[in-house]
């Protein structure tokens, strides 16, 4: 072996060009990058979090404090590190909130594991125990902390959109944009082949206007898109639209790159030049003959063409971006048309690659104007239009509207909601606790540092609202241990819903003070910071081979 390695040490060199870091050196070393990362994100956490300004390398400026963004920002180079990155954008993708709690929760249970291990408890204990204290803690949650929206009420809806928003940059406006999330979400809903209600988030479309206050922002039903009509003499709205979405220019037709024409006769130049302008005049033709009378275009169409629509009655809407392109054709029910040629060869224009809609019609927003299709046939949209001073604002304010949409979508779909504030963590650790004392094995010792790792989150909330964490945990933990051991009809079983009122610095009831969260959130949550800190927990040895240097070319000058 000493052949193959340099020294005995936990750091040795390979023959191959690389190193080897072993043992608890690699252990050490993953937990302090994953606690590098989570020191960054936990201080904007709660609804008193603070902002992080990022200014990536062609200064290029991002106001955030949403962990998921501010991770995504960040050039992190160890593979441990990315590890918890990756984790912070899954829960944005599943859920749309939680992201910084759960990159905190992975790095405590990390460094608890840590400790363990240095006492000399095997990595596989401390991962079996992991994984029991998750399993019995989503049970839990299941069971005693769920509560049905249909019970609370649709305020309820109105109640997470708050919570969720109340520590970014929209929570200053009280319920005026929770209420404008829950209305723009429950204007989409739609049935999927079982039968089960579906709030498709793609649905909901976000434009962004410079200018005016927060609170002139709107919210309509309808589709828009922040580009106006191609002609000035077109009509500003067109009623029960045939609409037709192509992606394909209607310029004059040139001939592809390196196709040449040889002609004996001068004259017939114009007849090419002529013909040129003829195969997208009737293709034009086409269409307005087919009987669309609103026309979507991701590239261009020249002004020869747009005259013809506009004669014809019909209205156009160039470079439409393919994204809006794609929606627009769902939600109408036409079909994203690339050319119009048919399978014998020839051009055509079919109906049933045509939507339709109630109304398309040209509204003016500020100083631009906006196309707004109302009334798609296939799948229900809606608009929300936010105002704002600068693109940092509303940048900040499309995120965290887009994170309050995600959780009404999960509480509207899984229909359950857990109080906030820290309730479920201090719940869970009582829980676990006492659970840990049943089990007569070293796992016990993993799942008490599980339950402890929770208390991290209401830890971080009070500290980031310049309270006295140790007297409010103690408390909360009193007040989640007397609601365990009470009967079910015991007025002290309700202190399960008491968590942190940050704003007041003392514990209330969450339930009736409105602070929830999705069920769904929280399960997830533990679910995925379990899996990260067992997957960083399993790696004992971190091999890095050294990059091939290039020999220098004798030939090269300076």
């Amino acid at each position: 072996m000493s052949g193959i390695f340099g020294s005995n040490s936990q750091e040795s060199h390979l023959f191959i060009g690389g190193t080897r870091v072993s043992g608890q050196e690699v252990r050490s070393q993953n937990v302090m990058a994953a606690m590098s990362i989570a020191n960054v994100v936990k201080s904007s956490l709660g609804p008193v979090g603070l902002d992080k300004m990022l200014v990536d390398d062609i200064g290029e400026v991002t106001i955030s404090n949403d962990g998921a963004t501010i991770l995504q920002l960040l050039e992190v180079e160890h593979p441990a590190g990315k590890i918890l990155v990756k984790l912070a954008q899954q829960q944005d993708t599943e859920v749309g909130d939680g992201t910084t709690s759960v990159v905190i929760i992975a790095a405590e249970l990390l460094r608890r594991a840590n400790e363990l291990i240095k006492n000399h408890i095997h990595p596989a204990t401390v991962i079996t125990g992991y994984r029991l204290a998750c399993k019995e803690a989503c049970k839990f949650i299941a069971d005693q902390m769920a509560l049905k929206v249909d019970k609370l009420g649709e305020e309820a809806l109105v109640n997470v959109a708050m919570t969720t928003i109340s520590s970014k940059i929209l929570g200053t406006y009280g319920t005026f944009f929770a209420e404008m999330a829950v209305k723009a979400l429950s204007a989409v809903k739609t049935t999927d082949f079982r039968g089960k209600p579906r709030y498709p988030v793609n649905a909901v479309n976000i434009l962004k206007v410079k200018g005016a206050s927060a609170r002139e922002s709107s919210y309509f039903t309808g589709y828009a898109l922040y580009r106006p009509f191609t002609g000035s003499a077109m009509q500003h709205s067109v009623k029960n639209p045939k609409i037709a979405v192509i992606d394909f220019d209607i310029n004059k037709t040139r001939m592809k790159m390196g196709v040449n024409i040889v002609i004996d006769n001068p004259e017939q130049l114009e007849a090419i030049r002529k013909r040129e302008a003829d195969i997208s005049a009737e293709r034009a033709r086409m269409l307005i003959d087919a009987g669309v009378t609103a026309v979507f275009s991701t590239r261009g169409i020249d002004e020869m063409y747009v005259k013809m629509f506009a004669e014809a009655g019909a209205v156009t809407v160039t470079r439409v971006p393919k994204d809006d392109a794609r929606r627009i054709a769902k939600g109408t029910g036409a079909s994203l048309l690339t050319t119009l040629a048919n399978l014998d060869g020839d051009e055509s224009v079919e109906p049933s690659s045509l939507g339709s809609a109630e109304l398309v019609e040209q509204v003016r927003l500020s100083d631009d104007d906006i196309v707004v299709i109302r009334g798609a046939n296939e799948q229900p949209a809606s608009t929300v239009i936010l105002r704002g001073a600068n693109e940092y604002m509303l940048d900040e304010m499309e995120r965290s509207l887009h994170d309050s949409l995600c959780t009404v979508k999960r509480v509207l779909e899984s229909g359950a909601v857990v109080p906030g504030g820290g309730a479920v963590e201090a719940a869970l650790d009582i829980y676990l606790e006492s659970f840990a004392t049943t089990l007569g094995s070293r796992e016990q010792l993993a799942i008490v540092e599980f339950a402890n790792s929770l208390l991290s989150i209401p830890k971080q909330l009070s500290t980031n609202a310049a309270k006295d964490s140790i007297e409010l945990i103690a408390k909360l933990r009193a007040y989640h241990s007397a609601a365990q051991k009470a009967s079910a009809d015991s007025p002290r079983a309700l202190l399960k819903h008491y968590g942190l009122d940050l704003h007041e610095g003392k514990l209330c009831d969450n339930v009736k003070a409105g602070v929830l969260e999705p069920a769904m959130s929280k399960i997830k949550m533990l679910k995925s910071a379990t899996e990260a800190a067992i997957n960083i927990l399993r790696i004992d040895d971190m091999i890095k081979l050294l990059p091939e240097q290039q020999e220098e070319d004798p030939h090269a000058h300076m």
